[in-house]
């Protein structure tokens, strides 16, 4: 796996994309503790709320500006967006009130929107065999488990020596050093892509991508338990870690860590699973992982409930939460990389982007909202919702994509001009 780093700009992008992450990680402890001394056990609420504005931007923001940015150089489109990221990091400590929240949690977001896409659209261009691109995305996927890992450890040793408002500046550092990273790195140039599209062209070029390509479906129904499951540790793991179990700040961390180590022993294996089950059935596997660990959570819940004891199966349930998320996402750039050429690449995985969060615009409020009212009442709604969404994608992936796709998949190169159609053929 870590043969890719040979390539120094690779390598520079993955340590750009590893310090941003510690940074954003200490950013989801020190929030979730803002929100919880802004609104007390209804901190799930809030957290909902901006979490669903963090939605809002992602899916109507990052289209927008995918359009706009598109034909700008890819570097400063990702040092600008570090900039502005790093602007919001300094302001959050000063927040008094809810409404602030949102308002700063939009901007940063929307930065997000543009640098996360315009990001992984450069890393096919910079290693385009297929192996070295696996190899590349269970990287990915372990800078991500390790930073769900390691940055709420880091927080809650910092936590006994300051206060978490500082945590605010480690975010800060994380997004100047990101933007350093990517000034000093040597990005491919634009491809010769033929004339220019207009703005409105490409503003639905990647959704349509989406709209032909049997795979590219599969993969919204993925999206749809993915979220189902994220939503639940993202927003209430603070509400099961302080109100239900009555713990410290450490719990919160402990709990997000849990999450991120799921995810990080499945990480490590991706690459050999895909070489053997395919992109496709490895993705089945992680959606059946997810549904399994909602229902998991329900029974915690109830228990939970009633006899107030419980924490450490809820720590194992974040666990299989994690291993079945990592499955599903790891892989599924593979399908992303296929259906898209350089000219529309980062178009497509802009609506990935989008479509993928727009799920969360669902599975959020359920989490935060209703979950403010009943807890049980909001895991059970989203067990159900990810039993849909799974069951859709099992049905689809055998009667649409006959498995073949998914042995297909598992081989064929990352090409240059591919065909968006064909899974079809």
């Amino acid at each position: 796996m870590l043969r890719v780093l040979r390539n120094g700009t690779y390598a520079k992008l993955f340590a750009a994309q590893v310090i941003a992450l510690l940074g954003t990680g200490l950013l989801t402890v020190a929030l979730g503790l803002l929100a919880f001394d802004i609104a007390g056990d209804a901190a799930g609420s809030v957290l909902g709320t901006a979490l669903t504005i963090k939605m809002i931007a992602y899916v109507g923001v990052a289209p927008l500006i995918a359009a706009v940015v598109d034909r700008l150089p890819k570097k400063a489109v990702l040092i600008g967006a570090d900039l502005v990221r790093l602007a919001i990091a300094l302001l959050l400590p000063f927040v008094t009130e809810a409404w602030q929240i949102y308002a700063l949690v939009f901007v940063l977001q929307s930065a997000s929107a543009t640098f996360t896409p315009a990001f992984q659209s450069l890393i096919p261009a910079i290693l385009p065999d297929p192996d070295e691109y696996t190899r590349a995305l269970s990287l990915s996927r372990l800078a991500y488990d390790l930073e769900a890992l390691l940055s709420p450890a880091i927080a809650a040793v910092l936590l006994t020596l300051i206060s978490y408002h500082n945590l605010f500046v480690g975010t800060a550092i994380g997004f100047t050093g990101s933007a350093l990273l990517v000034l000093v790195s040597r990005l491919p140039a634009r491809p010769d892509d033929g004339p220019a599209m207009r703005f409105w062209q490409r503003l639905p070029a990647g959704a349509k991508v989406f709209v032909r390509t049997p795979t590219l479906r599969f993969l919204m129904l993925t999206n749809i338990v993915v979220a189902a499951g994220t939503a639940i540790v993202l927003v209430n793991s603070v509400v099961y870690a302080r109100g239900v179990f009555q713990r410290g700040d450490a719990a919160l961390a402990l709990a997000l860590a849990c999450f991120g180590i799921g995810s990080l022993v499945v990480a490590l294996a991706i690459p050999w699973l895909v070489g053997r089950l395919g992109v496709i059935r490895t993705m089945v596997t992680g959606a059946s992982v997810i549904v399994a660990g909602l229902v998991a959570a329900v029974v915690v819940t109830v228990i939970a409930a009633f006899t107030g004891a419980g924490w450490i199966p809820l720590l194992v349930t974040w666990s299989v939460l994690g291993m079945g998320t990592s499955l599903v996402n790891t892989p599924s750039s593979r399908l992303l990389a296929d259906a898209s050429t350089p000219a529309d690449r980062n178009l497509v995985y802009t609506a990935q982007f989008a479509l993928s969060h727009a799920c969360f615009l669902i599975t959020y409020p359920i989490a935060g909202w209703v979950g403010a009212l009943n807890l049980t009442a909001a895991a059970v709604a989203l067990a159900i919702l990810a039993i849909c969404g799974g069951v859709g994608a099992v049905i689809y992936a055998r009667v649409r994509l006959r498995g073949s796709i998914a042995e297909a998949s598992s081989r064929r190169p990352v090409r240059r001009h591919p065909r968006t159609d064909a899974a079809d053929t």
